[in-house]
């Protein structure tokens, strides 16, 4: 078994990974959907989907694992997500002591497919990887194929107060573009901090709140004295969506794009036939 990971190290394995720490949720969410989420050991302390991993035992986060734990547990493959140096560390220490850690990125959909192969061939789920990242391309393809007409400027706020936003280098400015609809926030930046006053500027047809760990009490728009001038609250274009769909990328990023494309579909229908 043998892949390379996004750091450009070679990932080589005598057998299939049959004991697995994911230090990332999305990861244990993939391997669940290869049907191999009987090879993860452990989770992270912030994960509970889906069931059948939530009841493994947990090994602290994805910044902060529990190194002496991990290795407890004898893995013979250790995933963790790229993208910011502090979640190298442990990697750093993992692999000192003798164990195999692959580190992948994940933030837009050629990365998951990419992930989902990688992972295929390392847990011997070649051929499961190959369906599922095909139908879930072609999913994307009969979306974006849907009949053109106008693109909403679409705002997602991932904390309020203390305002963060989704930008261009998010996985929800993929979900966006994949369902029909374009970020009107057009930093790259993962997230943005924003000013509220920005938002009355920016004018969104459609404002999307997550909810979930990071904004767990949305609240709602016509309580916030600055946004009762937004457009999208008069034509009632304000919707609360699950964190774990839009922010996480993973398998579940498909059922983001169903829910906003239909979103957009009425948005056609109700404000803009």
């Amino acid at each position: 078994m043998r892949v390379t990971d996004d750091r450009g190290v070679e990932i080589l394995l005598d057998a299939p990974a049959a004991r697995i720490v994911p230090l990332y949720g999305a990861f244990g969410e993939i391997l669940a959907d290869l049907g191999r989420e009987e090879a993860v050991a452990a989770r992270t302390a912030a994960d509970d989907f889906p069931p059948a991993i939530a009841s493994k035992p947990s090994i602290g986060t994805h910044l902060r694992p529990n190194a002496e734990l991990i290795l407890g547990l004898s893995p013979d493959l250790v995933v963790q997500l790229g993208g910011r140096p502090e979640a190298l560390e442990a990697v750093r220490f993992l692999e000192e002591r003798g164990l195999t850690v692959a580190v992948f990125d994940l933030e837009n959909f050629g990365q998951l497919f990419s992930v989902m192969e990688r992972l295929g061939v390392l847990t011997g789920s070649g051929e499961r990887a190959a369906e599922r990242t095909a139908a879930m391309r072609a999913e994307l393809a009969a979306i974006g194929a849907a009949p053109a007409g106008p693109q909403p400027r679409i705002f997602f706020e991932a904390r309020y107060p203390n305002l963060l936003a989704a930008g261009q280098g998010s996985m929800v400015a993929e979900i966006m573009a994949a369902a029909g609809g374009r970020n009107c926030v057009e930093a790259p930046d993962k997230l943005v901090r924003l000013g509220e006053e920005e938002v009355l500027r920016l004018a969104p047809d459609i404002y999307l709140m997550q909810q979930g760990p990071m904004n767990p009490s949305p609240v709602p728009l016509a309580e916030r004295p600055l946004f009762r001038t937004l457009p999208c609250l008069g034509t009632g274009q304000v919707f609360t969506v699950d964190q774990a769909l839009f922010s996480r990328p993973g398998p579940r990023s498909i059922e983001a794009v169903r829910q906003l494309s239909t979103i957009i579909a009425n948005w056609k229908t109700e404000v803009r036939p």
